[in-house]
């Protein structure tokens, strides 16, 4: 996600900024290099310099303006399949392993803001799927069933608790997961970037790695700071933003954009009946828009936005719509702030680890839980390039498979997001 000139996220930096960036001023060679700045990428660099490996980070962009810093900040574990579907794609002792790595990623942020003492504004009073038609009511019930019998802290909802929880109209039911929260991700961004200074990672921001080769036993980097970095290991944590860094793995993803708004802060009282209770709620429609309150008292309210980026504030009145559809008492509450961003998803709806050759690990594909996945899969990574253990990763590697016809993805996608926006307004 990146800000143009005129999007603006509601998210602010914590109160003491202490990140410094370290640029390349001369050729270097660490043990692990990571190209990308976003919670996955600090995350495993965190991890990897307190475990004393040298390590530098390469950052295209200034630190939080991509996803990582600018998504809704509902942290959701899990992964977009049930367990039992996952079970039955990867199998029992992989299915298991990947299952109760996803029911502890929201565990992974909290516990790391706690432990860490970060300045970062979070509540974990859970995220809610609301269901808006009886069939999704029904998948609601299984996707209940499944967690609760393995001991997630769960719980199916009827539409009038959905409704007190909300305060939106419309909705069946739906299904309510105490794992889950919320967090400032930009603040986040940050004290994850300062923690891994401290360990000593050096971030290079404002800086774009244009080439990866192999050279012997290491990996060089050229860099448009004109210096090259040689490195053991490299992990590409890119996702949406992927390039030709690595062969075809930006063609293995659809990039979409992801568009976000914040109301003025909302009066005394519709915060009392608007998510009074600090939940995140994420709908089940087909094209689906989330919302949460930020730390100031504002409705944010996202969505799948054009597949072009934004040329005015236009571009978000159906997410508007949408918004006083749901919350009818919010026509005539100003929108003070508007953003997007680029978000990856692959054709599987799972996250994707490539290992293309030996030392060299890319992975992509988020699915609207990047938030706790990625913090939770730095260590992880870093696991496995210290060990060379697959058994070290929640998920297997596979290869990376281009989408085909992908020259022609903005066409399809375009259709689709209109058909499913026409499917869900027909259902109401």
């Amino acid at each position: 996600m990146h800000p143009s000139h005129f999007s603006r996220p509601v998210w602010r930096r914590p109160p003491r900024v202490s990140f410094a960036g370290e640029a390349i001023s001369a050729p270097e060679r660490v043990d692990l290099a990571i190209v990308g700045g976003g919670l996955q990428g600090l995350s495993a660099a965190f991890a990897a310099a307190r475990r004393g490996l040298s390590v530098r980070v390469i950052e295209a962009r200034g630190l939080g303006e991509g996803a990582s810093g600018l998504n809704g900040g509902q942290v959701i574990p899990g992964l977009k399949h049930d367990p039992d579907r996952l079970l039955r794609h990867f199998g029992e002792r992989r299915g298991e392993a990947l299952i109760d790595f996803a029911s502890g990623t929201a565990d992974a942020v909290f516990k790391l803001i706690q432990s860490e003492g970060l300045a970062v504004e979070h509540d974990r009073s859970g995220w809610i799927q609301a269901a808006h038609t009886p069939e999704a009511f029904t998948a609601a019930e299984e996707r209940n069933r499944q967690w609760g019998a393995r001991g997630a802290d769960v719980t199916l909802l009827n539409g009038a608790e959905v409704a007190l929880l909300t305060g939106a109209g419309g909705y069946v039911g739906g299904w309510l997961d105490r794992r889950a929260g919320t967090i400032n991700p930009l603040a986040f961004v940050f004290e994850l970037a300062r923690l891994a200074t401290e360990a000593g990672a050096r971030i290079a921001t404002g800086t774009r790695a244009v080439r990866l080769r192999r050279d012997g036993a290491d990996w060089q980097i050229e860099t448009t700071a004109g210096h090259p970095v040689s490195a053991r290991s490299v992990v590409v944590a890119t996702n949406a933003y992927s390039d030709g860094l690595v062969a075809g793995l930006a063609r293995s993803l659809v990039p979409l954009h992801s568009f976000q708004m914040a109301t003025a802060p909302l009066p005394p009282d519709l915060r009392e009946v608007i998510l009074p209770h600090g939940q995140a709620v994420s709908d089940s429609r087909r094209i689906v828009v989330y919302y949460r309150k930020s730390p100031d008292g504002r409705l944010v309210f996202g969505g799948r936005g054009r597949m072009a980026e934004p040329k005015s504030e236009k571009d978000w009145k159906h997410l508007q719509s949408a918004m006083i559809r749901l919350f009818p008492a919010l026509d005539g509450v100003s929108v003070e702030h508007r953003w997007f961003g680029r978000v990856a998803v692959t054709p599987d709806h799972l996250p994707h680890i490539h290992a293309p050759e030996k030392g060299l690990l890319a992975v992509a594909g988020c699915q609207g839980r990047g938030v706790g996945l990625m913090t939770a899969l730095g260590p992880r990574l870093v696991d496995y390039i210290e060990t060379g253990d697959p058994a070290a990763l929640p998920f297997p590697v596979s290869p990376i498979r281009p989408i085909p016809f992908y020259a022609l993805r903005e066409i399809g996608v375009g259709v689709t997001i209109a058909w499913y926006r026409m499917l869900d307004g027909l259902e109401g």
